[in-house]
């Protein structure tokens, strides 16, 4: 890419949307197509194809997507089917029939089976079955995963997939653990609650990797990588939810106990990947997991302060 190349960001304002477009501007590139819902519908094919016929991005990052925590996804696997099912064919098939360069499509580690050797590399997709809580969402991603595959052997479309752990980050709103986990301990501290109650029984280990890191690598990606396959993008180690429970309680200062509710479900008990492949290539996260966790913290208290702030006056 150069710095006036046309790029397309579908989801820029998600999480890692966000923190793309940040990397995007910090970077240099001035080029930038975007649109919000309701204004682009990318479950709407003719909508999906007039837009590309009309603005012919030269880039495509497709980070769009229909995401909730475990329990929205067990309730709702048909929506997580669905939704994101349309949007991946929409997008991936609108570029590739309107001559984009590169396209960069984001999975998640759910894609892998439920029972799998850790860390998971990359030959483990399609070889088990998937984990029960996220069936419909890991199905979809599976689909977005082996188009970009197909257009590549088929035609020769660099097309390239991402897998990865959970990501955190500046503006995360999700219903995913490490953000409740922030969202709990800075509500127990402000109201000096004398416990704080965790799901599951916290020996459940997990990956996470910051959204700007993941921006970098992705950007990495449009330069290194040639696609018509997928390839893992983590940060290299995990941490059970025990631990991560008690590192967000020491950066937040609570002195309170940490109860686990046993009676909720603990997910996979690993999820692992192997990143081997995408650290060859000469890319490595920075950021560590207390570093990346104090920044959320932080921005999370101030962002909470200062609408108590608005809502007193």
């Amino acid at each position: 890419m150069n710095k006036e190349s046309k790029i397309y960001v579908a989801g820029h304002d998600g999480m890692a949307g966000t923190a793309l477009m940040r990397r995007l501007a910090s970077d240099g590139y001035t080029n930038i197509v975007t649109r919000l819902y309701p204004e682009l519908d990318l479950t709407r094919q003719t909508d999906v194809e007039t837009f590309f016929a009309e603005e012919k991005p030269e880039y495509v990052f497709l980070l769009a997507a229909r995401v909730g925590g475990i329990v929205d996804n067990r309730d709702h696997p048909a929506d997580a089917l669905i939704t994101n099912s349309l949007i991946e064919l929409n997008v991936i098939k609108s570029a590739f029939e309107n001559g984009v360069k590169k396209l960069i499509f984001t999975a998640s580690s759910t894609v892998y089976p439920e029972i799998s050797p850790q860390p998971m590399g990359e030959d483990l997709l399609l070889t088990g079955a998937f984990e029960f809580f996220w069936g419909g969402y890991a199905l979809a991603k599976a689909l977005g995963i082996k188009l970009c595959e197909y257009l590549g052997r088929q035609y020769g479309a660099k097309f390239t997939a991402v897998v990865l752990p959970n990501l955190y980050g500046s503006g995360d709103k999700g219903s995913t653990v490490l953000p409740m986990l922030v969202s709990k301990f800075h509500n127990a501290v402000t109201s000096k609650a004398k416990h704080v109650e965790v799901w599951g029984t916290g020996n459940a280990r997990r990956e996470f990797l910051h959204a700007d890191e993941l921006a970098g690598a992705l950007l990495f990606l449009a330069e290194k990588h040639e696609g018509g396959g997928h390839i893992n993008v983590g940060y290299g180690t995990d941490i059970t939810i025990r631990e991560l429970a008690e590192l967000i309680k020491k950066i937040s200062g609570f002195k309170g106990e940490i109860l686990f509710d046993t009676t909720k479900p603990d997910g996979t008990s690993r999820k692992l990947l192997d990143s081997s492949r995408m650290f060859e290539l000469g890319w490595k996260p920075k950021i560590s997991l207390e570093q990346g966790i104090r920044a959320v913290y932080e921005e999370y208290g101030k962002n909470h302060d200062d609408q108590s702030g608005e809502n007193q006056k």
